[in-house]
């Protein structure tokens, strides 16, 4: 993805106070990893006022991970596990989130219990993604996989809409969204890659595992 969209330039006025300080860009994405969870866990509820908090707290997890690695570049604190760490941490909580919707929607509106399979698939799908990336960084660089933003906003800006439909109590449309979409973008990506890394094999559902026909390049 994409590091200079509007949200990064936003975040980036708040981080840079914070680049004068002890605090570590690991430590802001285990606080993004804390958020993350604990805004699945609130939304999992399904009532007022749990799952407008649990939104709130998903948006500071996401301002949250931009902010890691706006510090990172801030203060030259660079390494593979953290980036690593960094990747592990977005898939844990987008799949969490997902999750967390389908189960706060089960029994109610028009989804009723498919809510819960619909969101586990969405967040699969979701995570898979971040594993591409993670698999092509590790033999291309690690911004190999940067796609361009598009009028200031990239694809993982997407995840934004999240807590904003939560708010507006559209939660069966941030459901179904991610339920179709998520595959597609997938599928994409996988084609893309492909023809521009030449992947031998990609994550889907016959693949378990990527890998590149080149030598890595650090």
């Amino acid at each position: 993805m994409s590091h200079n969209t509007w949200i990064h330039r936003t975040v980036r006025v708040g981080v840079k106070p914070i680049a004068r300080t002890r605090v570590t860009p690991n430590q802001v994405t285990a606080l993004r990893l804390f958020t993350g969870i604990a805004a699945a866990g609130l939304i999992a509820v399904g009532d007022d006022p749990w799952d407008d908090i649990g939104a709130a707290l998903f948006m500071l997890s996401i301002l949250l991970d931009r902010a890691d690695g706006e510090l990172a570049r801030m203060t030259k604190k660079f390494s593979p596990s953290g980036h690593a760490f960094d990747l592990f941490s977005d898939a844990l909580c987008n799949l969490l989130i997902f999750v967390a919707i389908g189960v706060g929607l089960r029994g109610g509106g028009i989804l009723g219990y498919w809510a819960i399979p619909m969101g586990v698939v969405a967040g699969i799908f979701i995570a898979l993604n971040l594993w591409v990336v993670m698999n092509i960084e590790d033999a291309k660089g690690t911004r190999a996989a940067e796609l361009k933003s598009f009028w200031g906003f990239d694809a993982d800006d997407g995840m934004l809409l999240v807590p904003i439909l939560i708010w507006m109590e559209l939660d069966v449309v941030a459901m179904i969204l991610a339920f179709i979409f998520a595959p597609i973008f997938m599928i994409w990506a996988a084609i893309y890659y492909t023809r521009q890394y030449g992947l031998l094999r990609l994550p889907l559902m016959g693949g378990l595992y990527a890998r590149v026909s080149a030598r890595r390049d650090r």
